[in-house]
């Protein structure tokens, strides 16, 4: 039996419905729930990541399902009865945990494939349970990994350059048409949750500011204060237009709002620079023939929708290449955690044989006292390459994945110490303990 495993369990978007996920969430933060965690028996390690969409203990835990008893009880508390933990819970261990970890962290397991904000999120999680001293040597090792294959996953292919969401889409078809947005303004009309989303986007990519225009003028303040904009009276709609370089309109109006001679004007006015539209109301707040005019640039939810079927496709396409490095990554990581368990046997083999060379030709050397400096080195150097020569084949045992898997490890070194007689009566050594690697140490996903 492993002295050791690795554990990953708790709930996400896909088992789980909000009104469970909403009953598990951190509202207090991570410090309360890192020290409870921390101080369950049989956990050697620990960590927490609580976002809107899931809740996920990774742990280090002793070998006994009576901790997987007590994380369950922690995890859910009394809040559900405990016929229900098993419909909600998902439960992995060893290979299974490391290529769920790789997943969410290159955002393949979140609820849109290729967000970024995942890997924040994760990272900020790490810092509190490092912070609280919960995790250690092999936690920090596996999580810096995650961070690392993520960064590969970004690097080595385009799944996070597609925009698979209307807002999203409205805001990469801006910076097509502008390239950088830090000087330009948006003007906002109407309230519309996706338009609302758009500006979000924008003013992310650090718009030069937001101008809020609303029929009900509170709503646009208040709408203006969240984007630290400016409102403006619905009447006001058409000499904003001088000033702005973006428009989302998302009203719930039943009839054209802007017209095409009302912007013409406009753009004489603005000496001919560039007019962004984005129409995201149904019905259309937008005139059609504003397409007929030199600069001016609209699209409406169809040609969102359609950029974000094609970009899904696109991005699909790419996840199966980020699935292929996770999962060349998930071995590697495995195989180095394997080869924990046969590490210190392998240091003991190769010391014991050393042992019995130099024992050897201190017993000998007396022998031959008439040896020249070189004859002596000679001599050295054969023993050397005769306890080598032993070793070879034992060693290439051990290190060899014929037998993969855990148990059959824990096989291999058992064999090999008591051949060499290593054993002394004991179990086999503890995997020794993985250096703590340098690396970057909530709500989203």
């Amino acid at each position: 039996m492993p002295p050791e495993r690795i554990l990953l369990l708790g709930v996400n978007h896909k088992t789980t419905p909000v009104a469970v996920r909403e009953k598990l969430a951190l509202s207090a933060g991570y410090p309360e729930p890192l020290t409870t965690l921390k101080g369950i028996a049989g956990v050697r390690e620990s960590y927490l990541l609580s976002t809107c969409n899931r809740v996920e203990l990774l742990l280090v835990v002793e070998p006994g399902e009576e901790v997987e008893g007590r994380l369950i009880a922690f995890l859910f508390g009394d809040r559900f009865p405990a016929e229900d933990y098993r419909r909600y819970l998902f439960l992995h261990s060893g290979r299974d945990a490391v290529h769920h970890l790789f997943m969410v962290a290159t955002s393949l397991d979140s609820m849109v494939v290729g967000e970024a904000q995942i890997l924040g999120q994760l990272k900020e999680a790490y810092r509190f349970a490092s912070r609280f001293g919960c995790t250690g040597p092999l936690l920090n090792k596996l999580l810096h990994k995650a961070f690392s294959v993520a960064k590969r996953v970004r690097t080595e292919t385009a799944i996070g350059s597609s925009a698979v969401s209307i807002s999203y889409a409205a805001v990469q078809l801006a910076k097509k048409i502008f390239g950088s947005l830090a000087d330009k303004k948006v003007l906002l009309i109407g309230a519309g949750e996706m338009a609302e989303l758009a500006a979000e986007h924008l003013v992310g990519q650090g718009v030069g500011g937001v101008v809020v225009a609303n029929r009900t003028l509170s709503r646009a303040v208040d709408l203006a204060r969240r984007f630290n904009g400016r409102a403006v009276s619905f009447e006001e709609l058409v000499t904003q237009l001088a000033e702005v370089d973006i428009i989302i309109s998302s009203t719930g109006a039943s009839e054209i709002i802007l017209f095409r001679d009302q912007v013409k004007p406009v753009m004489r006015a603005r000496m001919n620079r560039p007019l962004f539209f984005i129409d995201i109301a149904v019905p259309r707040d937008l005139d059609p023939q504003l397409l007929e005019i030199d600069n001016v640039y609209l699209y409406d939810i169809d040609d969102l929708s359609n950029v974000v079927e094609s970009n899904r496709a696109e991005r699909d396409r790419e996840a199966t290449k980020a699935a292929r490095i996770v999962d060349e990554e998930t071995l590697k990581f495995q195989r180095w955690y394997e080869g924990l368990a046969v590490t210190p046997t392998i240091q003991e083999l190769k010391t014991k044989i050393d042992a019995i060379g130099r024992a050897e030709l201190e017993r000998t050397l007396p022998r031959l006292p008439e040896l020249t400096e070189a004859e002596l080195q000679a001599l050295e150097k054969m023993v050397a390459a005769i306890g080598a020569k032993v070793l070879h084949d034992p060693l290439m045992f051990l290190k060899s994945a014929s037998c993969a898997g855990r148990d059959n490890s824990d096989l291999k070194v058992t064999t090999v110490r008591e051949l060499f007689g290593l054993t002394d009566g004991q179990e086999p050594a503890a995997p020794a303990a993985p250096a703590a690697g340098d690396g970057e140490c909530r709500h989203g996903d």
